[in-house]
């Protein structure tokens, strides 16, 4: 049977059977070579889009903006101080006046709730561009970069993520791999783990696709024998600068490093969903030296920069894998 996402919202990958994840994975493919080949897919011709910040952003909001332009569309920004939802306005009033104005919503903010309530009253596909709890857009540009570096089949594989693993990222990396049958290994503090409520959908959905699910806070544990070394920045966008002292003192310990790869797989990667704190070269970056003498923060700059890595690769796929999202979504359905 052929999967049709036509009309459907994109918050959160729970949501999708790992048939309909394949599938986007498949069109992500084929519109990244279109685009590398010149070819025009404009099949959205006409069509108007809105993207809804709340947490400003390079990558998710340039991703969508190429992605929608190349599809054919009309794309509308909307700064944090462009919007009043949830300030002079209801979410639930704001969708039902931009589900009227445009064929689709992209959301980049804070709680998860939120996004589903944009979604529940809009009545048009609603994206989730990033929110506290999940970041599903960017997952399927990981398990893209995966594929290309891999190939199609990445059951065994092991993917580690390395420090805040109760962050956005590491809670969508852990559901889609137990979605799609890839190993999974949470390695950071014990108080920094997923939630339980979480962990225990995820056991059950890795249950079913042979995924093993695993969280330690031993370096050594984590790192051995993954094809993936993942890695975020330790204070997520929206906390306090306050937190700073804190997580580089229960972080420190699993910094990637040159040393992680010693003990992975011989052909492992790493990846990063960026931004990264991997140098000097940042104002947070040299406020951090300053006041604690680290010039590197999640990542030395020896990984970061090395062979190993393909956090460009990940990022230039956002572009790809958002663009998928939008088409499959969007499309008259067959």
């Amino acid at each position: 049977m052929s999967v049709n996402l036509s009309g459907r919202s994109f918050l959160k990958l729970l949501d999708f059977t790992p048939e309909e994840i394949e599938y986007l994975l498949d069109l992500s493919a084929e519109l990244k070579r279109k685009k590398h080949a010149g070819e025009p897919h404009r099949y959205l011709e006409g069509k108007n889009i809105v993207l809804l910040f709340e947490k400003t952003s390079t990558r998710t909001r340039c991703s969508f903006e190429v992605g929608g332009h190349d599809l054919g569309m009309n794309v509308t920004y909307l700064d944090p101080g462009s919007s009043q939802m949830g300030k002079k306005e209801s979410i639930e009033d704001t969708a039902r006046v931009l589900g009227r104005m445009f064929d689709g919503i992209e959301y980049r903010g804070f709680a998860q709730e939120r996004v589903e309530t944009l979604a529940k009253y809009a009545g048009v596909p609603v994206w989730n561009g990033l929110t506290t709890e999940f970041h599903p857009t960017q997952m399927i540009a990981d398990i893209l970069t995966m594929r290309e570096e891999f190939g199609r089949d990445l059951h065994g594989r092991k993917l580690t993520f390395m420090g805040d693993a109760r962050n956005n990222v590491a809670n969508s990396l852990m559901v889609v791999c137990a979605k799609l049958g890839i190993d999974f290994c949470a390695c950071g503090p014990k108080e920094n783990m997923p939630e339980k409520g979480l962990v225990a959908t995820c056991e059950k959905i890795a249950a079913e696709t042979g995924a093993h699910l695993a969280f330690t806070s031993d370096v050594a544990e984590g790192a051995k024998d993954a094809s993936v070394i993942y890695t975020d920045i330790w204070v997520s966008m929206g906390e306090p600068d306050e937190l700073w002292g804190k997580r580089i003192e229960l972080m420190r310990p699993y910094q990637v490093n040159e040393k992680m790869f010693e003990v992975a797989a011989p052909d492992a990667i790493f990846m990063h969903c960026l931004p990264s704190f991997h140098d000097r070269k940042t104002t947070i970056g040299e406020k951090i030296f300053e006041k604690y003498g680290l010039p590197e923060l999640e990542v030395t700059n020896d990984v970061f920069e090395g062979p190993r890595s393909r956090v460009f690769d990940e990022a230039e796929n956002r572009m790809h894998t958002i663009k998928a999202v939008m088409y499959a979504t969007l499309k008259d359905p067959e």
